[in-house]
């Protein structure tokens, strides 16, 4: 077999490198999620085998940009910014296969690379492929350097060891010392396991483990989330037992512990003020037995799309999808009211979950495109957002009633500081800690202020971050 079908090149069709290639270039473009993308230009793609190395060069690629970046420093004669962005991507695809893919051989990957240099010379104005070609032949016969010395430079150590930007690490450096911070990169650096949420309006958890050995398929409890499985080998993940018939829904078991501290009960109506896709939502109507109603509100059309086809598969009917701005309340409301074929929205809530658009730096091992666009000007624009949602959908909160706040952020600019500037300027609220509405196991991640925060967790799970908020009476 010839090297380019052992790599997965399709002989009709696009390739997989230059599919991959036009995702990451996208990603410079847009904001985008790198799945999203993968999605929209994939399908292009006729064999399983070709998509899921596009979908490892994609991913594989922004996860270990840092490393990849340093290695490619070492052969270039200039800086790799100076370069043509695409020159840049070309290499860093060629790259990763030759330092990080032991299945592709590296001639291969040397030689798909510079023929995709050649093929877009008319594109970029000159033939880039000879320059390809001598940087990643240099990079397979020159010596790995050795790391910066952990001791004197330990941001460059720990940026180019884990691939976390190095902004990110001089941060966390300097808010949790060295031990700390290595073990939140070794955490985000780490490819996570697929997790799946029960849903238990079908099934238990027990049953639904079940029916995985019975299809010979490896997995087993989440130790934290009482409803959810890891997955232990690559799968699939529509051909799951039960995918389709709605038994589980894809989720990491951080982001599981946080609707039930939000403590719904049957037939109450709740809101969901930044809902789509739909996973905190959906695992709200399993906690009410999809009784009463929630009113599932976001601002893009097509990421509520989503929302209700995950309600459909899953068989849940309480989410009322609302298109909207969370921080303008009157006005989704009153024009959902006089739709005839929508129920009335109330004004209003029993509860209210507030998971808040933030940085992402918690799910980076999920979205690594997230560390591309980040930076420490961002957080002061994200909490500025945060505090106005919070702001907008209080007063929509019964006396008594109970308001979760919770990002997938790792920075107190968007965890504390949100919710102490709020607290501050809206009288009438008590924190209460989450530790009552946590599985014992998880109370480890309850911090001194009685939030959740699963930040530096060795549990294999993202970084979220939750706040229990109730309105006095």
């Amino acid at each position: 077999m010839s090297d380019e079908r052992r790599v997965g090149t399709s002989v009709s069709g696009p390739s997989p490198r230059s599919v991959a290639l036009r995702i990451l270039l996208a990603r410079q473009r847009t904001d985008c999620p790198l799945d999203e993308l993968i999605d929209q230009q994939a399908s292009s793609i006729p064999l399983p085998r070709d998509r899921a190395l596009v979908m490892e060069l994609a991913y594989g690629v922004l996860r270990r940009q840092e490393p990849i970046d340093w290695r490619l420093g070492a052969v270039l004669s200039k800086p790799l910014h100076r370069l043509p962005v695409f020159v840049q991507m070309l290499l860093r695809i060629g790259a990763y296969q030759v330092l990080f893919l032991d299945r592709v051989p590296a001639s291969a990957a040397v030689n798909e690379t510079v023929e995709l240099a050649k093929g877009s010379a008319q594109q970029l104005g000159r033939d880039w492929s000879g320059l390809v070609n001598g940087v990643l032949r240099n990079l397979i016969r020159v010596p790995t350097p050795s790391l910066p010395d952990p001791a004197t430079h330990p941001a460059e150590s720990l940026s180019i060891t884990y691939g976390i930007p190095m902004w990110l690490v001089v941060r966390w450096l300097d808010r949790m010392g060295k031990e700390q911070t290595e073990s939140a990169c070794r955490a985000t650096s780490t490819v996570p396991n697929v997790t799946v949420r029960v849903n238990r309006c079908r099934l238990t958890r027990e049953e639904f483990l079940k029916r995985m050995q019975e299809a010979g398929l490896a997995a087993h409890p989440t130790e934290m989330s009482p409803v959810g499985v890891v997955v232990e080998k690559g799968q699939d993940i529509t051909s799951l037992p039960g995918f389709m018939a709605g038994d589980c829904y894809v989720e990491d078991e951080a982001a599981q512990l946080i609707p039930p501290i939000l403590d719904p009960s049957p037939m109450e109506v709740v809101l969901d003020a930044c809902a789509a896709p739909g996973g905190k939502a959906t695992h709200l109507a399993e906690l009410m037995g999809d009784s009463g109603m929630i009113v599932a509100v976001d601002q893009k059309a097509p990421r509520l799309d989503l929302l209700q086809d995950n309600c459909l598969r899953l068989r849940i009917q309480s989410i009322v999808p609302v298109v909207g701005d969370a921080r303008k309340p009157a006005q989704w409301t009153s024009l959902v009211a006089r739709d005839a074929d929508q129920p009335v929205i109330p004004t209003v809530f029993d509860r209210i979950l507030v998971d808040a658009p933030c940085s992402g730096l918690g799910v980076l091992r999920r979205h690594p495109e997230a560390k591309g666009r980040r930076s420490d000007s961002s957080f002061t624009r994200h909490q500025k957002l945060q505090v106005q949602i919070l702001e907008s959908v209080a007063p929509c909160l019964r006396p008594g009633g109970v308001l979760v706040y919770s990002t997938c952020s790792t920075e107190t600019e968007e965890t504390e500081e949100v919710v102490n500037r709020f607290c501050e300027t809206s009288p009438g609220w008590t924190r209460e800690s989450v530790a009552p509405w946590l599985p014992s196991a998880a109370h480890r991640f309850v911090t001194a202020q009685g939030a959740l925060s699963t930040l530096c967790n060795s549990f294999g799970m993202d970084g979220f971050y939750a706040v229990r908020l109730r309105k006095n009476e």
